[in-house]
């Protein structure tokens, strides 16, 4: 089986059937969530397992963006500038998941959509590094130019990533620390085993999602620099 067969038809596949099942684990799978004083928690808990899947996700794009961007500098193939553009509009999309599902989630559980603590802070401003770092490739023209910048600010920027995620250990937040504490109900911590396998299991949907998406997005991308070389000799 050829890559082009695996990332076009069995890579989508193997994806949309583990988000489905990753789906049915979150509603149907997990048990009723109790908060500190016994009291059954409502459904809004399950955001989370949606929200920090993405998260994960859109910091695995933003580190492919980061490595393809150190390979096009180190290599001046131009198929790695095609890998950091397509990550990042992928990753784009996921950084903004981030902030929606994150702001649901805290007007669930704290009662306010956004406040400005360390965690929600960093997101944003990983989420408007990355759209202005594909606002720099739409502003440059030259090919060679544009790939070269692009690098360097793949490269530079990806230090909101850890900035990001480090953010609740650097700084005091009111977001939980969701590995490493005693309980969810205290605000942090994830115990049990259905808790632990759901969200497994929803990592490994949303990155598949996410290697999909970007794979049918180099895909056409390389088609369109081949119709653009073709174009250009046939002038």
């Amino acid at each position: 089986m050829s890559d082009r067969s695996f990332t076009g038809k069995v890579l989508p596949l193997v994806a949309a059937a583990t988000m489905l099942l990753a789906i049915g684990m979150i509603f149907f799978y997990l048990p009723e969530m109790k908060g500190e004083s016994g009291e059954v928690l409502d459904s809004s808990f399950r955001i989370f397992y949606f929200h920090m899947p993405i998260a994960i996700t859109s910091y695995l794009a933003f580190t492919a963006v980061f490595v393809s961007s150190i390979l096009y500098l180190k290599s001046s193939e131009y198929k790695w500038d095609i890998v950091s553009r397509s990550a990042a509009e992928v990753g784009v999309i996921f950084a903004f998941l981030v902030l929606v599902t994150g702001s649901i989630w805290a007007k669930a559980t704290w009662g306010w959509y956004w406040i400005w603590e360390p965690r929600l802070t960093t997101s944003l401003a990983l989420f408007l590094v990355y759209v202005a770092y594909l606002l720099l490739r739409q502003a440059v023209d030259v090919q060679d130019k544009r790939a070269r910048l692009a690098s360097v600010f793949g490269i530079l920027g990806f230090v909101s990533v850890p900035l990001s995620f480090l953010s609740i250990r650097l700084w005091r937040s009111a977001h939980p620390l969701m590995f490493g504490e005693a309980s969810y109900g205290s605000g942090g911590g994830l115990e049990g085993t259905s808790l632990q396998l759901t969200l497994i299991v929803n990592i490994i949907a949303f990155i598949l999602v996410f290697a999909a998406i970007t794979s049918y997005k180099i895909g056409n991308e390389k088609l369109e620099e081949e119709a653009n070389t073709l174009r250009s000799t046939l002038r």
